[in-house]
């Protein structure tokens, strides 16, 4: 060997010795874990791919003038029109988290000039939003209809903008919320003997009791309290009781509303103004009771409705949205500690991989897998049964074989819960965590262990970013004294609190990083060379 070969490998070794000291070693279990962590980023990818890619068909079916997605593809009507309770309910917000998650410059461009062209075109009565028709370039009718507008407001709310207040905290579409909220109540039509309300109709009168209960603590003005209470007062304090007085209980979407609102109110007053728990307790404890009673079937899943009054099913039907109806069950659980209205919530869980697998929820609509897979995470985050964790992974692939090449699912408005469950579920692989900026290539995922998150990431192709911690969300942005399970919110795993300390291990020191939680909020800085996979332990 010559002199110059002889020095070449010597550097080489050098070299590699450095570098080999430069890698951290992980116990055998750690190993384990960031294993399971690979595999989850790998289901990761695809989700969020597939999210992109719904972003992408839908953002390809906007009206060219207005920018605005159509109701639905489907048939020529809805081609036409953008309207609240379908579009700006339950398509567009999700297309918003998409972006906000994965494409930060449609988040910045497309999807907020989206929102103020749908305040300047479709604002009809106040702030409240009416149906928009792209060919006459104006309202789709003459008529100004208060009740369908109420509606179509209240569903935006719930179901569109509180999702996004929770994720994103205060943002425009917060802002868009508290305006049309303010203004369902400045109109509010309806005569009681407790005070105006907006509506008669259980399911708007459910979201605006889901949004005011998170709306008084996120803004702390007793005006959202007041609003609430009326409802409370007229549905368990006078003769429009849910089980007592109702000749039909919907216990799926569009009805269901009622039973977990209820409970979110109960929530607060418990907090707000305990003496006006006392007062629901009573009436609160008889709706769940009677629907225990004669709402389940066999397998303890909720009827499509029932006459509870008579005690038989109307529609015998099984829910997609028991999630919904158990989160009003387990709420209440959590606050007085009846083991009864816990027992539900775990029968349920148990239930899913034993029975309900490529169950045909809404006739095997997509929509239907959404909401069911929804309603478990939300509830798995609180009772981890490991059954439900097999059935959320295996449906989920149902759900995804669903998504047509175009990125498009089924054509309509609900497309839109098909990305918001995806990426709840991907939270749910990472622990919460995600990178910013997005790219096709990546890989993140995360097992959290004992409070510690473990988390692997990769890059076919080199990337430089930061990884995204969540925070306490509904302390941080809501305010609200406990994280009760609730539709469309988005569970938390590993939180980043701003006062405490966290270590990181990182498979590319041998030193932990000690950073405050803080600067932990604003990301934590990672460069990935092509291929390679770096391993993360936060604790």
């Amino acid at each position: 060997m010559r002199r110059s070969e002889i020095v070449v490998f010597i550097t080489f070794l050098a070299l590699s010795l450095v570098s080999c000291k430069q890698q951290r070693s992980f116990t055998s279990e750690q190993e384990d874990l960031f294993r399971q962590a690979s595999q989850n980023g790998v289901t990761v990818n695809e989700g969020y791919n597939r999210c992109l890619k719904y972003l992408d068909g839908w953002l390809g079916l906007a009206d060219s003038a207005t920018g605005l997605i159509p109701r639905n593809i489907n048939d020529s009507i809805s081609k036409d029109i953008w309207n609240a309770k379908d579009c700006a309910a339950d398509n567009y917000p999700f297309m918003v988290l998409t972006s906000a998650l994965l494409d930060r410059n449609i988040f910045d461009g497309k999807m907020k000039e989206m929102l103020e062209t749908e305040k300047r075109l479709t604002s009809r009565i106040g702030n409240m939003p009416d149906t928009y028709s792209f060919s006459k370039k104006g309202f789709a009718t003459s008529d100004t209809l208060l009740d369908e507008i109420i509606f179509g407001s209240a569903e935006y709310i719930k179901d569109g903008l509180i999702p996004l207040t929770e994720w994103l905290g205060p943002s425009p579409w917060s802002e868009r919320l508290i305006a049309i909220l303010d203004d369902i109540w400045k109109y509010a039509p309806v005569k009681t003997p407790y005070g105006n309300i907006c509506s008669d109709n259980p399911e708007v009168n459910g979201d605006m009791l889901q949004s005011l209960s998170r709306i008084y603590w996120t803004t702390g003005e007793k005006k959202y309290l007041e609003w609430a209470e009326r409802l409370g007062d007229y549905y368990l304090l006078g003769n429009n009781h849910p089980t007592n007085n109702f000749k039909v209980l919907r216990l799926r979407d569009h009805g269901c509303e009622i039973v977990s609102g209820l409970c979110e109110l109960y929530a607060t007053v418990t907090f707000a103004e305990p003496s006006k728990k006392e007062i629901y307790k009573a009436p609160i404890y008889a709706m769940l009771d009677r629907i225990l009673e004669v709402g389940r079937n066999e397998d303890g899943l909720f009827y499509n409705s029932i006459d509870p009054v008579k005690g038989i099913p109307v529609n015998d039907g099984i829910a997609d949205n028991f999630g919904y109806t158990l989160n009003g069950y387990y709420t209440v659980y959590l606050l007085d500690k009846i083991e009864k209205y816990r027992e539900p919530v775990l029968k349920a869980l148990d239930v899913l991989n034993k029975k309900y697998k490529n169950f045909a929820w809404e006739g095997t609509s997509q929509d239907g897998y959404a909401d069911a897979i929804e309603g478990a995470l939300n509830l798995y985050a609180r009772e981890p049964v490991p059954s439900a964790s097999e059935w959320i992974n295996s449906e989920i692939k149902v759900m995804w074989n669903m998504q047509k090449p175009s990125g498009i699912i089924e054509g309509w408005h609900g497309d839109g819960n098909f990305a918001r469950t995806t990426i709840m579920y991907c939270l749910w692989k990472t622990g919460g965590a995600y990178l910013l900026p997005w790219r096709d290539d990546l890989q993140i995922g995360g097992v959290l262990k004992d409070n510690t998150l473990y988390l692997t990431i990769t890059s076919a192709s080199g990337w430089k970013g930061k990884v995204m911690f969540d925070k306490k969300r509904h302390s941080e942005y809501m305010h609200l004294p406990f994280d009760w399970p609730r539709i469309n919110q988005f569970p938390e795993y590993f939180t980043v609190e701003k006062e405490k300390i966290y270590t990181i291990s990182t498979s590319k020191a041998l030193k932990d990083k000690v950073i405050n939680g803080d600067e932990l909020h604003d990301g934590f800085p990672v460069k990935i060379r092509k291929g390679e996979t770096i391993k993360l332990i936060i604790k």
